[in-house]
């Protein structure tokens, strides 16, 4: 029941765009503002997919590990509405100036990078993948998901150049969530092997 109503939760912001837009109320530039939003909340899902693993660390429950899946899919679904707005909507599928913004944009070239080290993870994010790579190599690949992250913010900072207090907002929330990851790593090497007696 709860990933049932977190997943509405995570996608309502979707379906809210959708009806700003049908209804022509996204403002004069509804492409841009529709590309700005979906920017938005694709960070926004992803910090709090990333977020699970740590909060786990800190208050030892287990129940916030069950939903980094879905959560981590619903932030692969939104960078997805994001890059098929501006792939078809923006740039009418011209891919000679979409490969021209690419090169020359920075803010594009970071955020195209990011989408696409979201891919591999994103095909394997279920069970069946895992067994397939192994625990090991799976989660050496997933953690690649920091630097798509790290990628995705410096194509949001890039992106407002004035007002960035969002995209440092943003900054500081992946540099605490990776501080715990890196502290707990750090903590576990160091901590000594458990013996085990024998009868």
């Amino acid at each position: 029941m709860a990933k049932w109503v977190i997943g509405a939760a995570a996608l309502f912001p979707a379906a809210r765009l959708g009806w700003l837009l049908m209804n022509d109320r996204l403002g004069a530039n509804p492409v841009a503002e529709l590309l700005n939003r979906l920017g938005f909340w694709t960070l926004v899902t992803l910090m709090v997919s990333l977020a699970m693993t740590p909060l786990k660390v800190v208050t030892g429950w287990s129940w916030p590990v069950a939903l980094r899946r879905l959560l981590g899919l619903t932030a692969f679904g939104y960078v997805c509405l994001h890059f098929g707005v501006y792939l078809g909507v923006d740039q009418f599928f011209d891919f000679g100036e979409i490969g021209r913004d690419i090169v020359k944009r920075p803010f594009i070239t970071v955020g195209f990078a990011a989408f696409l080290l979201l891919i591999p993870l994103a095909i394997t994010s279920t069970s069946g993948m895992l067994k397939r790579l192994g625990a090991r190599r799976w989660k050496r690949l997933h953690r690649l998901v920091y630097v798509a992250a790290t990628l995705g913010v410096i194509h949001f900072l890039w992106r407002v150049k004035s007002d960035t207090r969002q995209p440092l907002i943003f900054a500081g929330i992946l540099t605490v969530l990776l501080g715990v990851r890196v502290v707990a790593a750090v903590r576990q090497r160091r901590a000594p092997p458990v013996s085990v007696r024998r009868a």
